[in-house]
This record gives structure tokens, sequence and C-alpha cells, in this order.
């Protein structure tokens, strides 16, 4: 008599905790998630901190999960807070979000209107411990955080929050008590940094990467 065959493989299926505070949209999600194959949702969570307690009780493969809870901890504080693949699942398509998402260590982000199999296909990959971003969003989280990176300068950045709040050259250098050709130096050196050329593509290149409101 034969013995068990040594190369078949028992294929556990990918556990997952679900957290949304809409509880329409985490019904939703449990009952897509619940008849795939190869899934298995384990929880719900309703907000950030019971994501966080869960996960650690149910340890789950991946935990997917919206960016804004209503409340604190959000998607990102629970992606810092569990030792677990966290998969990002928003409406919100910022450029700031996606960052914060991917700096704070995120297997993936990805946009509710996404089509059921993309969800699905984006667990299995994040709990094969892949990162999962579509190429038109890893291109614009490359870009943030090059803006990010930039090294601008405390006043640079003043004078840049400023420019958005909508103040002239002559408005700003009268509020921060100086020229209006230091002004227009401080917006040079920003452009450079920014790899733009004029103040409309720096403000939208900042807020993007989160660094003026």
């Amino acid at each position: 008599m034969s013995g068990p065959d040594p190369g078949a493989q028992r294929h556990t299926p990918v556990s997952v905790l679900v957290v949304d505070d809409h509880p329409v949209v985490r019904a939703g999600l449990t009952a897509l998630l619940s008849v795939q194959p190869g899934l298995l949702v384990v929880g719900e969570a309703a907000d950030g901190t019971e994501a966080v307690r869960l996960a650690a009780e149910l340890t789950p493969d991946v935990v997917l999960c919206d960016l804004r809870l209503g409340d604190v901890p959000d998607g990102v504080q629970v992606t810092r807070s569990v030792d677990t693949a966290v998969l990002i699942l928003t409406t919100y398509d910022h450029d700031a979000d996606l960052v914060r998402a991917v700096e704070a260590g995120a297997a993936g982000y990805l946009l509710k209107d996404a089509a059921p199999a993309d969800i699905v296909a984006a667990i299995q990959s994040a709990a094969r411990g892949e990162t999962v971003l579509g190429p038109y969003l890893t291109s614009r989280v490359v870009a943030a955080m090059r803006v990010r990176r930039s090294e601008l300068s405390a006043r640079e950045l003043e004078v840049l929050g400023l420019v958005a709040r909508g103040l002239s050259n002559r408005e700003i250098a009268r509020q921060l008590v100086v020229s209006e050709a230091t002004v227009k130096t401080h917006l040079n050196h920003v452009f450079g940094k920014l790899g733009v050329d004029n103040r409309t593509a720096a403000v939208a290149a900042a807020r993007g990467a989160g660094m003026v409101d």
C-alpha cells in the first residue's frame, strides 16, 4: 500500500479581517470575500481600535482596511500597529494618503471602485508578501515621495504655504516682514527643488505630497 503523496500540498485559505466603519460596506465586503475559494473571513471591525485588537487575537493573514475610519486610529495607524499585511481599500484617491500608507508599510492600496476580482487578487498577493500598487499609483507614489524628500527649508515651506492660501508676493513679503525680492528668491528655490516652473504647479505638487494644506 502506498503512503501519502509527499508532493501533495494542503492549501490553507487566506484568512482576512475586514475593517470598515460603514456597516453596509463591511457587510458587502464580507459577503463578497466569503464566497471566494481560498479566502476565509475570520472577523470584522468597525473602527481602528477594534481592528488592532482583533488583528492581535485572530492573527489574520491580511487586514483589509478602510483608510478613514471616522476616528483614530485610521487605516495608516492600524497599519503601523499590527503585525500582519494590511491592504488599504478606500474611496480617497489622494497622493498624500498614498504616501502615508506606503510609508507606514501597507501591503497595498486599492480604491473601492476596483473590480471584485482585483480585490481578491490583491488580498492573495498581500498574503504572499507582495506589494499591491498598480503602475499608475506607483508612479504617483514615487513622484509624491520625491517631493517630500526635496528638503524644502522651513522658510520655503512657510512661503509655499502662503502661496497656497492665495497670497501674492507682495502680501507674503508684508506678512513675513521681508522684501518681495526675498520672496521671489525663496520661490525660485522651491521651483528648482520641486522640479516645477510656476506657483500653481508648486502648490499642486506640495499638496499632493501632504506638505501644505
